[in-house]
């Protein structure tokens, strides 16, 4: 077979972009941002024995194989043929198939700025140059329309744009692409994807504002994509154009949550991905803008959503209809969707809440996420993995090698990469630890680098040892995380809380000797002259605590969960052979032990207690004592379909 020779151009083109960093872009120091600054995960090295496996699995296992199943579904295809590489009709199921190859690429890029793999980057660039190609000459980018204009996917309009709104996912797409993008220019310095990115973006600006076209995105996240483009080139007009989009929204549905003005919306509805995504659109733009009616309106939703729609797994929406929330309180567990792509979305905008806010409550709800049901979302071999997250399984649930709408695990791969970003913060002389995690950083605060240092086995163990290496002596002050939990807190709100209050206290020690600090937004701030072996030892409870919910979440009545850490466990039956899961009791007043566990699940420290097991013979139910061991969540499922059960439930005397 010939090869194509623009084709081969473009590969050329890509070869030498490789060796180019272009010093006209970077990142942008608006004149408004968020008050408190992210510390870039390239800054942080994880070496622990949870996140730092699981980084290196993503690269070597997850993303090669989404970008395998790519290209057997047809995904890469459609690009190839949109660029008239080969010819045929679009290969896949959905036109927003084009994000997933979007999203891959990012968390591609992400994981190549820390750990460089020139097979992986070669990959990447061959797909990108697929993308090139398919891309019109104007801008336009949707390959399900630059195929055949004349025989479309159903939910695809006539015109460029007019179903957006609906279901024709062309803005939804582009907003994946500006976020790649960004990824793949930062990693790499490369523009090949950042000048298909702009070209993409000035063709929307000219098509959609005041006096333009004014279709609200049917699917948000081009409003996050937007404000990364107008970050890395300064280009106000992509900041204006990300909030024109949040503006518009307006006359339609709860269930892309264009029901009533952003602004004006205080309970959070409809379908969870979408309205995650746009609130964390509505703080970029806010922190962009300093227009804080975004900010007033989300604060609103998001209490809306702790008071009463939040799974104890940190998941959220509760039903599969609408893949979104439902009534207030109407929390089931064995339909819980819970779906992975919206437990990723809301840690996105929990932690653009911190930003805006420093408060830890947001921190706290991210972590719940993060250990539980977003995790749960992928196997522990990386290569498997769920699209809902029930609270409760009869046998029927098993993880997937991919699906035909296949956001979830593409979108995992973006998100993991991302991980060592979400462990400090800063603010003027101030640096946050908010994660804890065996690692490595070094931070720049007020012109001095600051080299840090964490050691813990957390989520396993509640101490936390930090050595702190200024450049120079000097004053500054850590604000580290006291998460709720350690707090006799389960929840930022009453929809969740411990059955009882723990006595230990969190206990910090500077340089050996116990230490006193005030806590400000759930944070022990430590201010003094901070010299190089200074060390700070955080000492976390961790007993096994007892959950109970709302009386007015009716699915979880007379029942339990159990939490140690951030984490919430589950009993499986692989763990419960005898006796099953479903018909498990716990004994009112229980004593619990724990084992570490290190050829279990990959290393899990299990909880074990009593209560009683109830089986159903011919006649009526027998109860028997037994003995009951639960696992983390995010474990369960990866030995095989069986039962599992979060709220377990409690002996009535």
């Amino acid at each position: 077979m010939k090869f194509p020779v623009k084709l081969a151009c473009i590969l050329l083109f890509t070869a030498i972009c490789s060796l180019i960093v272009f010093p006209s872009f970077g990142q942008k120091s608006p004149g408004k941002d968020y008050p408190i600054q992210p510390v870039s995960f390239t800054k942080v090295k994880l070496n622990d024995h949870f996140w730092a496996p699981r980084l290196e699995l993503n690269q070597r296992v997850t993303i090669p194989i989404a970008l395998d199943q790519c290209y057997k579904t047809g995904r890469v295809e459609n690009f190839k043929i949109a660029g008239k590489l080969t010819k045929g009709k679009f290969q896949s199921e959905y036109p927003f198939d084009d994000s997933d190859l979007y999203k891959i690429i990012e968390g591609a890029s992400y994981s190549l700025q820390t750990n460089p793999n020139k097979q992986l980057e070669s990959r990447i660039d061959t797909v990108i140059s697929y993308i090139i190609l398919a891309q019109e000459p104007d801008g336009y980018l949707y390959t399900n329309r630059t195929i055949d204009s004349l025989h479309m996917h159903p939910w695809v309009g006539k015109k460029r744009w007019e179903k957006d709104p609906v279901l024709s996912h062309e803005l939804y797409n582009l907003g994946h692409l500006y976020e790649a993008a960004y990824a793949h220019f930062l990693a790499t310095g490369k523009r090949t994807l950042l000048d298909v990115a702009l070209k993409s973006a000035n063709l929307v600006d000219h098509a959609f504002g005041p006096g333009k076209l004014s279709y609200y995105p049917g699917h948000q996240v081009i409003e996050m994509g937007l404000v990364k483009l107008y970050r890395i080139t300064g280009e106000e007009r992509y900041l204006k154009l990300a909030k024109f989009f949040l503006d518009c929204r307006k006359g339609g549905e709860e269930y892309n949550q264009a029901h009533k003005p952003v602004v004006e919306q205080d309970k959070i509805v409809g379908h969870a991905v979408r309205a995650t995504y746009m609130y964390a659109g509505m703080a970029d733009v806010s922190a962009m803008t300093g227009d804080y009616s975004y900010k007033n309106a989300i604060d609103k939703i998001w209490n809306d959503l702790l008071e009463t729609k939040m799974y104890v797994t940190g998941g959220i929406g509760s039903a599969g209809t609408n893949e979104g929330f439902s009534d207030p309180y109407l929390l089931p567990n064995h339909t819980a969707y819970c779906e992975t792509c919206a437990s990723i979305s809301d840690v996105m905008w929990n932690y653009r809440m911190f930003l805006l806010e420093g408060d830890s409550k947001y921190f706290d709800v991210l972590e719940r996420t993060l250990y539980n049901s977003l995790l749960s979302g992928i196997s522990l071999t990386a290569d498997r993995f769920f699209y809902p997250n029930p609270l409760e399984s009869h046998g029927e649930h098993s993880r997937k090698a991919w699906f035909g709408c296949a956001c979830c695990p593409s979108n995992i791969c973006r998100f993991i990469p991302s991980v060592p970003g979400y462990v400090y913060a800063r603010k003027g002389d101030s640096l946050y630890v908010n994660l804890f995690v065996n690692n490595e950083a070094t931070v720049e605060l007020n012109g001095r680098k600051i080299a840090i240092d964490q050691a813990t086995d957390y989520p396993w163990n509640g101490k936390i040892t930090m050595k702190i290496n200024p450049d120079q002596p000097g004053k500054f002050s850590l604000l580290v995380r006291i998460p709720g939990w350690a707090q006799n807190q389960a929840f930022p709100t009453d929809l969740y809380k411990f059955k009882s209050a723990d006595k230990a206290k969190t206990i910090i020690h500077i340089n050996g000797k116990n230490s006193t600090f005030k806590k400000e937004n759930g944070y022990a701030v430590i201010s003094r002259d901070w010299k190089k072996g200074d060390q700070l030892v955080l000492d976390l409870p961790m007993p096994v605590r007892e959950l109970v919910a709302n009386p007015l979440i009716k699915d979880d009545a007379g029942k339990m969960a159990l939490q140690r850490g951030p984490l919430v466990y589950c009993t499986e039956s692989a763990d419960n052979k005898e006796t099953g899961t479903l018909g498990l009791s716990l004994n009112r007043d229980n004593k619990y032990t724990t084992a570490w566990m290190p050829d279990l699940l990959n290393g899990v420290t299990v909880i074990r207690t009593n209560g009683s097991s109830t089986k159903q013979t011919a006649n009526q139910g027998k109860t028997k004592d037994i003995s009951i061991t639960a696992i983390p969540y995010y474990s369960w499922a990866n030995r095989g379909a069986g039962e599992m059960n979060v709220w377990m439930n409690v002996q009535k005397n």
